[in-house]
């Protein structure tokens, strides 16, 4: 995988999977303990930022922003309202990573599915927000 075919490569996807399981940000540390030559080493936020091409840069930031905006969301209220106040970012965070691949990306197959994601994730959080107007926290 090249950075011009607009993927994510293997460490921004290991980001990508540690972000989606809840666990700490990795990508939010401003230098990695890891040694450099380790996965872990080669995730860190600022290094990806500072040192990769515009389209790994752009997949980094959308996932610290979607992974701060989940976490800005208190645990309050029952399991259903929690959910959906942690996916609508969630969601976001996929159509603003889909919005990458159709900035840089070039495979014709992969564009058709990041229009795919922002059509149907645009829809789920309509929908989310909706039940969650109809099911405030109290």
């Amino acid at each position: 995988m090249n950075d011009r075919t607009g993927l994510l490569g293997a460490s921004g996807l290991a980001v990508l999977v540690l972000l989606s399981a809840g666990l700490p940000a990795v990508a939010q540390q401003p230098q990695s303990t890891a040694p450099a030559g380790s996965p872990a080493g080669q995730m860190s936020g600022q290094s990806m930022t500072n040192s990769a091409s515009p389209a790994s840069a752009a997949f980094m930031q959308s996932m610290q922003k979607m992974q701060q905006d989940m976490m800005s969301h208190p645990a309050a209220g029952t399991t259903d309202q929690q959910f959906v106040a942690m996916m609508m970012p969630h969601h976001q965070g996929a159509i603003d990573m889909a919005r990458v691949e159709l900035q840089y990306g070039k495979d014709p197959t992969l564009r058709r599915m990041a229009n795919s994601i922002i059509t149907s994730q645009e829809k789920e959080i309509r929908e989310m927000k909706s039940w969650q107007a109809k099911h405030p926290v109290k």
